[in-house]
């Protein structure tokens, strides 16, 4: 009897996959182990490994198409075998519905302002509507959403002039397509969301809707730091591997070792309790092509300095390929949002549940500052900005973490020795 390889579950925040691409096509052997698709989750794209040795018979979703976790994306079996794909479409709903019916409790999401389109749902499929290749074509150059049109076709399929329809209602002038965002005109573009955009909206959305958040904000000396990271680059750029410390690593290691002072900075809001994390799993942000992820550190309050810059390095790259496991990037427990690099001198960062706080790094600026002789000189200064869940943290806890993290950037040596 044929196997149905589903949509896999790759995190806990993964509603739905999409099919990057397949690697193996219809009728081709697949062995068990073998590497079939790659498949978009709401962080990375990740392979698929197929469990099962056989041909791949029928492939239900191809290439850009969205599933749901569990619902069948393709069949394997012996070659030659018959497909019962309706038996098979409706038990897949069957075992979706809890997945779809417990995604509430991690991610509430607040009634709409605007009536949205119900997403239809054929043969599990998330947002397969029947429609011709060409009114598919149409329809994405243009953002047309195909759970708005209503099909003309044979069975109610889609057609060219279906798309084209709801285009001319829309428009003004028929040169353009009126959407619930507003009119789209000459030069303007739609782009479709991606699992992880998805995922950044509705994760930062919960955040600033349910999370009371407050703000502490200290500026730090860096010109020990400076100084300092100038002389142990010199000395580990010559060791295997070579190293080259950046500011960020110093902030990672202070944020390690502050956390033993304030603890609380390190917890997790759980509705009915406060989650105090023995370790510090610290994640930091990293930009990559349509949107961003945390890689995280495990265990950091454990590692020196050396240690903590040559594993951020490793990760972030992995990250920018899309090649990080789920556990790479979903167990932080407190998170550090670097924008220095790119000019920017302070900024709030929010938090991430069910993490307590976020540390925000701005850049460092050459500033007149007043010495401890009462003189105006050059000063080194950088912004560190916490946003911490009220909930957990208090005013006192966010001083006193900060105020440490001041206090060992100032005297870096602490962070070496």
């Amino acid at each position: 009897m044929p196997t149905a390889i589903t949509m896999p579950k790759l995190s806990d925040t993964m509603t739905e996959g999409t099919v990057v691409k397949w690697l193996k096509q219809e009728g081709d052997t697949v062995n068990s182990g073998d590497v079939i698709a790659e498949i978009e989750t709401d962080k990375a794209t990740m392979d698929l490994e197929a469990f099962d040795s056989g041909v791949l018979l029928k492939i239900l979703a191809p290439a850009g198409t969205a599933a749901a976790c569990k619902a069948p994306i393709a069949f394997i079996g012996e070659k030659g075998e018959k497909i019962d794909e309706a038996a098979f479409a409706a038990a897949s709903v069957k075992e979706a519905a809890p997945a779809s019916a417990s995604a509430p409790a991690v991610e509430p999401v607040s009634a709409p302002a605007l009536p949205l389109p119900t997403p239809q749902a054929v043969g599990g499929l998330v947002g397969r509507a029947k429609a011709s290749p060409l009114a598919r074509k149409i329809a994405a150059e243009n953002g047309v959403d195909l759970s708005r049109v209503t099909g003309t076709g044979p069975g109610g399929r889609i057609v060219k002039k279906d798309v084209l329809a709801l285009g001319s209602t829309g428009g003004s002038g028929g040169s353009g397509w009126l959407h619930a965002t507003g009119y789209i005109g000459k030069g303007d573009e739609r782009v479709p969301l991606t699992n992880m955009r998805k995922t950044i909206a509705k994760r930062l959305q919960q955040s600033k809707q349910t999370i009371p958040h407050f703000y502490q904000e200290m500026e730090i000396d860096m010109g020990p730091c400076m100084a300092l990271r100038a002389v142990l680059n010199a000395r580990l750029e010559k060791t295997q591997p070579p190293v080259k410390l950046s500011f960020n690593d110093f902030v990672l290691k202070a944020c390690a070792v502050a956390m033993r002072k304030a603890p609380v900075v390190n917890a997790f809001w759980e509705e009915d309790a406060v989650r105090m994390n023995g370790s510090v799993h610290l994640a930091f942000g990293v930009a990559i092509p349509g949107g961003l992820i945390t890689p995280v550190i495990p265990d950091a309050q454990d590692k020196n300095l050396k240690q903590i810059s040559l594993e951020a390095k490793e990760l972030a790259a992995r990250a920018k390929e899309g090649k990080l496991k789920p556990e790479e990037y979903t167990t932080g427990t407190f998170t550090v949002s670097n924008l220095g690099m790119f000019g920017v001198d302070r900024f709030s960062a929010i938090v991430n549940p069910p993490q307590a706080a976020i540390l925000a790094v701005g850049n460092i600026v050459a500033k007149p500052v007043v010495d401890a002789n009462g003189q105006i000189v050059v000063g080194q200064r950088m912004s560190l900005t916490l946003s911490a869940d009220h909930r957990v943290v208090d005013g006192a806890d966010a001083a006193i973490f900060l105020k440490e993290v001041k206090d060992l950037l100032e005297a870096p040596a602490l962070l070496v020795a």
